[in-house]
């Protein structure tokens, strides 16, 4: 499977869902569908917005392994990414990903303290296409 990277970043680029991965107190996998990153920088990293009163925030504060998978559900074409997720709640941060409209969520605006960034780093990744798969390092 030659350009893996590439054609990850591509399949990445034009989702609107992601799958975000935790793990709980008993040491078991917790799945959850997030709107697509707000941020992307390349492989490496991704800014979500969640609530920070939400069950994924304790869990990653708590442990911060994680996974973030997106996929092509009409081609059969998906791309996990393991690393670790930081729970940010920085002004910076906040502005950086805040949209119009966040207020249907965060009542209170970019300033709500239910509202902050989860922010994934990518350490390797596994792709999938045509009944194949390769592991890459980023």
């Amino acid at each position: 499977m030659s350009n893996v990277k590439e054609r990850a970043e591509r399949l990445i680029g034009v989702q609107s869902t992601a799958f975000v991965g935790s793990v709980d107190s008993a040491g078991y996998p917790n799945i959850k569908a997030v709107l697509a990153p707000r941020v992307r920088e390349g492989l490496r990293t991704c800014y979500f917005t969640t609530n920070t009163s939400s069950m994924r925030v304790q869990q990653f504060r708590v442990n911060p392994r994680a996974s973030v998978y997106f996929c092509d559900q009409q081609r059969f074409i998906g791309v996990m990414l393991l690393g670790t997720m930081e729970v940010l709640e920085d002004a910076a941060s906040k502005e950086l990903i805040w949209r119009e409209g966040d207020t249907q969520y965060y009542s209170l605006g970019v300033t709500d303290p239910d509202y902050c960034v989860l922010k994934f780093t990518a350490e390797s990744g596994r792709f999938y296409s045509s009944l194949s798969s390769e592991s890459f390092d980023i």
